[in-house]
């Protein structure tokens, strides 16, 4: 496994790091879900992120890191506890926070990302109290945790582009955790919310490498024929599908290496809910950046889509055809 620095943090983190959204519903996906920690970890990935709106899994990671002694960096947000939750509330902030100090059982987190902003609506700059300089209760509550002791770093973390540049631009946060932005075919965060990081040295991580379904596998039937799929992806897909085909690579393999391909990225987050899939992305990923005469292929098919077509949504995946 290959290390990074996280941005001005310092801290080293693993190329591939390990993301807590998956939703643990049943004895069974809890024990495979703490299995692929445990062998993530044992592979050389030695960062976690979560959430409090991620189902149970603050409770799982807390549970899987309980007695492991090699250090492990984790992340994790605001928001979600207690319901309902009030985020202009520096009261349910604090609560959010204690609690997943609880839970996951620690008495530090490495970074605290803003996950639910103090908005007072579902519009963006309605997010903040001061909505020239982006802050609000969140953001007091962040640095008051910080000069605590009970974070080492604070973040961002969202999946608007555009906005989210110019709160970055305020130097507030260490680190930038951007989600659906930035992938083999999404890729809007390039336009200003990646430059803005860069230009800050900030920390970078990537969400959602595969798009929640969208790239975790090949619907190649379902490229041709799925009558929800507008036709500027559908003929986008199927150019990537022709062009893995041509260089006889899979797509999850390829997805990945595409992001840390990129020097200025830190890491990037799996969704591996089991050991198999742990091993499987850690593979993909110890081959290194692909080649620069493939990223240059790959830029040609991820421009004929070069922003995200209306209505189109964030988490469609493929293998639900109907939908």
């Amino acid at each position: 496994m290959n290390y990074r620095t996280l941005g001005k943090t310092g801290m080293q983190v693993s190329e591939l790091a390990m993301g807590g959204g998956f939703v643990v519903s049943s004895v069974v996906e809890r024990e495979q879900g703490i299995a692929a920690i445990h062998r993530a970890l044992e592979l050389g990935v030695n960062y976690i992120d979560t959430a409090p709106g991620y189902g149970d899994s603050q409770a799982v990671i807390g549970e899987a890191l309980r007695g492991v002694t090699q250090p492990v960096i984790v992340s994790t947000k605001f928001g979600y506890e207690p319901q309902p939750f009030e985020p202009q509330n520096k009261d349910f902030l604090w609560r959010s926070l204690e609690n997943s100090l609880r839970l996951l059982g620690r008495e530090q987190i490495d970074m605290l990302m803003i996950h639910e902003p103090d908005r007072e609506s579902p519009n963006f700059f309605d997010w903040w109290t001061d909505k020239v300089h982006f802050t609000g209760p969140v953001l007091e509550v962040q640095q008051e945790a910080k000069a605590q002791g009970l974070t080492r770093f604070i973040g961002a973390a969202g999946t608007t582009p555009y906005p989210m540049a110019r709160v970055l631009k305020t130097g507030h946060f260490d680190v930038l955790l951007t989600a659906f932005q930035y992938s083999l075919l999404w890729r809007e965060a390039e336009w200003e919310v990646l430059p803005a990081a860069m230009g800050l040295g900030m920390g970078i991580i990537i969400g959602s490498p595969l798009q929640q379904g969208w790239l975790s596998a090949r619907f190649d039937d379902e490229v041709n024929h799925a009558p929800w799929l507008n036709l500027p992806r559908r003929r986008q897909f199927q150019a990537l599908y022709s062009y893995l085909d041509e260089i006889n690579l899979p797509i999850t393999e390829v997805g990945l290496r595409f992001v840390i391909s990129n020097p200025n990225i830190s890491c990037v987050l799996m969704g591996a809910r089991s050991p198999e899939q742990v091993e499987q992305n850690v593979a993909a990923v110890e081959k290194g950046p692909l080649s620069p005469e493939i990223l240059a292929a790959l830029k040609e098919i991820a421009d004929m889509v070069p922003f995200r077509p209306y209505e189109e949504p964030y988490g469609m995946p493929f293998g639900e055809e109907g939908k």
